[in-house]
């Protein structure tokens, strides 16, 4: 781990999170990729004829990063897994009106708002804690058919697919769970994922995190940890995401793009020249979300959710 003595106590501690959990999730996803080998399912259904413009076939050393939530998947992971879990009664109603509305969020905003994500993160904790981890991977495997699927960006999947041809490794880099992560990686025929890494015990969860959310900065950590044990060269890598959160990761590479970006993360991209592109329609000048029709028809389906429910309550 780098010096820190420079920093002030509270940073101190929050940038050794940030590693810990960096290097927690780089360990995690290097045995889930190796348990994944010759099992990825190969992609269908490749729509979009857009490629990297810069992958160098047989360059070992060069891999490509992808953001999950609202860069690879229309979405945030979390609120789809939510929403599995509670078909299978996993936790009650309430709990569903809080995801409602944080994926009603997410989805008009285009954007991740730390409390929104933070209290979904801590209804997820509590809701698995005592259950197996292979239970969770199980039924993760089902609710990735029954929701995310087909909430796939074509163009996000062949980029990731022009990188696999070129020979190099294709990663997820999420905030959402590890084992979530490495069943959408699985699918998706991509090397692996880094996921936030939750604490279990004997195969059981616990409850707790290991270090933090793999968000922001911890998401660059895990992929210096995993550059570092697989000898990338992070400046022949790439990275791509939707969110000015991951700069940090995007700043760590030599290719980095700007997908389907936030209006601070199209700033920042613009500024430096960096390569965008988007892949939402009917998107608004000067709005930067999800189409407006579909974020309309979400807060509709959102709000009716959440009035029905608390009627349900009276």
């Amino acid at each position: 781990m780098a010096a820190l003595g420079w920093l002030t106590p509270r940073k101190r501690s929050a940038t050794a999170r940030s590693v810990l959990a960096g290097e927690a999730a780089a360990e995690a996803g290097l045995k889930s990729s190796q348990e994944m080998d010759g099992v990825g399912a190969a992609p269908t259904g490749i729509a979009d004829p857009a490629v990297p413009d810069f992958p160098v076939f047989g360059d070992a050393r060069a891999a490509a990063f992808f953001d999950l939530d609202n860069t690879v998947m229309q979405g945030a992971a979390i609120f789809h897994f939510g929403r599995g879990l509670y078909k299978r009664k996993f936790f009650q109603r309430r709990e569903l009106a809080r995801f409602a509305w944080q994926q009603t969020w997410f989805r008009l905003a285009g954007v991740e708002d730390p409390q929104h994500m933070q209290d979904a993160r801590d209804s997820a904790l509590s809701i698995v804690k005592g259950h197996r981890v292979s239970e969770l991977m199980s039924i993760g495997e089902e609710i990735y058919d029954e929701y995310m699927a087909d909430r796939i960006w074509p163009g996000t999947r062949t980029l990731a697919q022009a990188h696999l041809d070129a020979g190099q490794q294709v990663w997820l880099v999420t905030a959402a769970p590890v084992e979530t992560a490495t069943i959408i990686a699985r699918r998706l025929g991509l090397t692996g994922a880094l996921g936030t890494v939750a604490e279990s015990i004997d195969g059981v969860y616990t409850g707790k995190l290991v270090g933090e959310p793999l968000h922001g900065p911890a998401k660059a950590e895990a992929v210096r940890a995993l550059a570092t044990a697989e000898d990338f060269d992070l400046d022949r890598c790439a990275a791509y995401s939707d969110s000015h959160n991951d700069i940090p990761m995007l700043s760590l590479v030599g290719h980095p793009y700007a997908i389907n970006p936030d209006s601070k993360l199209r700033k920042h991209a613009k500024d430096r020249e960096w390569r965008l592109r988007d892949y939402r329609t009917g998107r608004k000048a000067a709005k930067v979300g999800i189409p407006a029709a579909a974020g309309v028809g979400a807060l509709a389906g959102g709000t009716a959710a959440a009035v029905a429910l608390h009627r349900r309550r009276r």
